[in-house]
């Protein structure tokens, strides 16, 4: 029963570190990736949908993208969307398809997504503590129920797992953040 306590918040962490590397495929780099403008919402149909829904995103060249959409009469209003989305992309319509260059970002803007990586990654970190308190007081409560057989030495080697478990996870949390800084700074 206590391995469950551990086993629950080994795998609520690691959503939340899996959540971090999902929002981190959005960060634009030098490289152009699909994930930049996977779940860019645009408006089709009267509702707001994810781009990779309407259209296929691919990567041409090493700075460009290229979006095909599923339906040409939507070509217009993914190339607005991409332009009002705040990523400092600038969409040419071609016959069918919207083709984007992505200029190198300044020093600046580099800088501005360097923070938002940390920024990111201080939240996971908060999240990952979160889980370690969460799970610290379902071990109290055993540890205090008497008609529960844990006992407090047992509770003690729990919080101790729960911490070592919680100082992975962060480093882990340190190095996918440490990386991602690294390759926007190397640009």
């Amino acid at each position: 029963m206590p391995d469950v306590i551990l086993k629950d918040t080994k795998s609520r962490m690691a959503k939340s570190i899996e959540y971090f590397q999902k929002e981190l495929r959005g960060i634009r780099t030098g490289r152009a990736s699909t994930a930049l403008l996977e779940f860019l919402k645009i408006e089709a149909y009267g509702a707001m949908v994810d781009l990779r829904d309407v259209a296929a995103v691919s990567v041409p060249e090493a700075t460009q993208l290229l979006v095909k959409p599923y339906d040409p009469t939507l070509k217009n209003g993914i190339a607005k969307s991409i332009e009002t989305a705040d990523l400092g992309l600038n969409p040419q319509v071609e016959g069918e398809s919207i083709r984007i260059n992505l200029p190198p970002p300044s020093a600046e803007r580099r800088q501005q997504l360097a923070g938002q990586v940390r920024k990111l990654a201080e939240e996971t970190r908060i999240a990952v503590r979160n889980e370690r308190r969460d799970a610290m007081k379902q071990i109290d409560a055993r540890v205090k129920d008497k008609s529960d057989s844990m006992s407090e030495d047992h509770g003690k080697g729990m919080k101790s797992d729960i911490d070592d478990l919680t100082k992975t996870m962060i480093s882990e949390v340190d190095a996918v953040s440490d990386s991602k800084t690294g390759e926007i700074e190397q640009l």
